[in-house]
């Protein structure tokens, strides 16, 4: 008798498997995501286990042999930050965003740059047929004789063209378009999306070509497919930003081989991304001075210091329950900030509206920038402004003090460079620094005193 395949139910969300079908996930709690699939052949490996392996003989770590130059630098230098110093051979990075925000074009852009220096590379589309990526590519001016392209979802047939062309570097567009013919699921289930980034991840290791993974986002913001897709990959990027702003924020979570804190800015025109070197002069480019509400503060993102604007409006309310809006910043964060506010400033803000906005569209989460939103709430509030080319620094604790913060001298001489003459700096801080010229810093211990010198 024909032996009849076993199937399981495997969630399309988190990649829980149950015997039989379930309206609701057990493990990530999303309801209907469960999808029928064949166990016959899950593994996937079969005649390429040979060809694509890992290392299998234990060897002493110090006798093995590294080359001088263990990156290659992509060229484009918001990008190299944030992959710590540009590509590692073999490496498998992950970066996905919202759609239409430039994923594809940063890929074909760095894949041009690395051309322009001669090496060869492969651009994967399962999203595009050649004629529209060689007129996306005319659009943007990233035509070269060392970029490849091809239009493909078999993920066997791809491994193939590896075999014959072997390019330098290589770009999938995107890891949920890829099929294996060898699991019956649908392109883009769990199943599908782990197999075919299991057979990448032993292709590159195996032959030391760093390859990108375009992924697909969920409607929460997540990578969509299993976790175990972060898990796998060397690098997890973030390409972020709001398709009616201009700038782009990559941002990396997850970096085996450099820090996850750096950011790279971009500014997105018709012909595709320009690279921002100096994003402080860019959020502050439009900056209203002597405007209530408006105040220029210092975040740490990484390495880099980036100067950005805070706005807050304060306005009464005639409901019962004042809203709370806020863009850029922790929400639960402001609202600790206000409470603090209310207790020992006195500031009576329970009856009025908070509105606050980071200018240009980026995120902080630095708690150094916590003077800053007290600042710009108690500017609104009070209709005062705060003194032209003034910076505050500072994070606020729950009764009211004014803690250290780190990186003290760079953000300063970041805020020197900009022009600006005065910071306002918890004096903890300012004790452990050598003198800093060119700019007055006062130092200060409590909110109470960062109002009275602002105010």
């Amino acid at each position: 008798m024909k032996k009849i395949p076993k199937t399981i139910f495997c969630c399309q969300s988190c990649g829980y498997q149950a015997p039989k079908w379930m309206g609701r996930c057990p493990d990530c709690g999303q309801w209907d995501t469960l999808v029928e699939e064949s166990q016959s052949s899950r593994s996937g490996h079969g005649a390429r286990k040979s060809v694509f392996a890992f290392q299998t003989e234990p060897v002493p770590i110090d006798s093995i042999e590294l080359e001088k130059e263990y990156r290659y630098p992509t060229h484009m230098k918001e990008l190299d930050r944030v992959l710590g110093g540009g590509l590692v051979p073999g490496s498998l990075i992950l970066i996905g965003g919202d759609p239409g925000i430039g994923k594809s074009t940063l890929m074909l852009q760095a894949l041009h740059s690395l051309g322009e220096k001669g090496h060869t590379t492969l651009y994967v589309s399962g999203e595009e047929s050649i004629r529209q990526l060689r007129l996306r590519s005319k659009r943007l001016s990233t035509v070269s004789s060392n970029l490849l392209v091809v239009s493909e979802v078999d993920i066997e047939s791809i491994l193939s063209t590896l075999e014959s062309t072997q390019p330098d570097v290589l770009v999938i567009d995107s890891i949920q378009t890829m099929f294996n013919p060898e699991l019956t699921s649908a392109p883009g289930s769990v199943s599908q999306v782990r197999e075919s980034a299991v057979k990448l991840m032993l292709m590159a290791k195996k032959t030391g070509i760093p390859t990108f993974l375009v992924g697909h986002v969920t409607k929460d913001g997540a990578i969509a497919g299993p976790k175990l897709l972060e898990h796998m990959v060397d690098t997890v990027l973030y390409f972020e930003g709001d398709r009616n702003h201009m700038f782009r924020i990559l941002r990396a979570v997850k970096n085996r081989f450099g820090s996850t804190n750096e950011i790279g800015v971009f500014e997105m025109i018709e012909s595709g991304l320009i690279e921002v070197t100096n994003p402080s002069a860019v959020f502050l480019n439009e900056r209203s001075v002597n405007e209530p509400g408006s105040v220029v503060t210092a975040s740490m993102e990484g390495t880099r210091p980036i100067l950005v604007e805070f706005q807050a409006l304060v306005s009464s309310t005639s409901l019962g329950t004042p809203r709370r809006t806020i863009l850029g910043i922790d929400q639960n964060r402001v609202a600790l900030l206000i409470a603090v506010m209310e207790k020992k400033l006195g500031m009576h803000l329970m009856g009025h509206d908070i509105f606050m906005n980071v200018v240009g569209g980026v995120k902080i989460n630095d708690p150094a920038v916590d003077m800053g939103i007290v600042s710009a709430v108690a500017s609104s509030f009070l209709d005062r402004p705060i003194q032209d080319a003034t910076v505050v620094l500072g994070e606020i604790g729950l009764t009211g003090e004014v803690r250290a913060i780190g990186h003290l001298e760079t953000r300063v001489a970041e805020a020197r460079k900009m022009g600006f003459t005065r910071c306002i700096v918890p004096e903890s801080s300012l004790k452990r620094v050598a003198e800093i010229t060119g700019i007055e810093l006062i130092g200060v211990k409590t909110i109470s005193e960062a109002a009275e010198t602002l105010f």
